[in-house]
């Protein structure tokens, strides 16, 4: 994207820096974001595992954003509190995604557009992009 300036009886043109408003993401660690979630694949779900080889969902998400410097608390409830409310019309990449049972967040993912989250499953399972299964979600950007 361009710009262009008149200064004194000059027109100048700059190139306008990827930039977020407030402390969100820019483009260029949203894209991060996706790599290093991907580069977890395959990773074996363990209830309160931060990694760096195994992972609850919490633990992934909170991984993940460490990575590219955002800090998150350890909880999915807790993140859930942490991040700035969107709806799910406004969610892009890298936004995290919230699952909740009778009003309580139990499960969180990042979102990986088209629908899909990346994110630690459960017992038995191992960290995948896999297609969102319930609309019931709500969605947090990192600030």
């Amino acid at each position: 994207m361009t710009a262009a300036a008149l200064v004194p009886g000059v027109l100048v043109a700059s190139i306008l820096v990827d930039t977020a408003p407030g402390d969100a993401m820019t483009h260029r660690e949203r894209v991060r974001v996706i790599r290093v979630a991907a580069a977890k694949a395959g990773a074996p779900y363990s209830y309160g595992a931060e990694g760096p080889c195994r992972f609850d969902c919490s633990g992934l998400t909170m991984r993940v954003l460490h990575r590219i410097g955002r800090e998150l608390p350890r909880t999915s409830r807790d993140q859930s509190t942490a991040t700035h409310r969107v709806t799910q019309a406004r969610r892009r990449w890298g936004d995290l995604v919230f699952l909740s049972s009778r009003g309580r967040v139990h499960h969180a993912g990042i979102c990986a557009g088209r629908n899909r989250i990346w994110h630690a499953p459960g017992p038995g399972r191992r960290v995948q992009r896999e297609r969102l299964w319930t609309s019931r979600v709500t969605c947090g950007r990192v600030r």
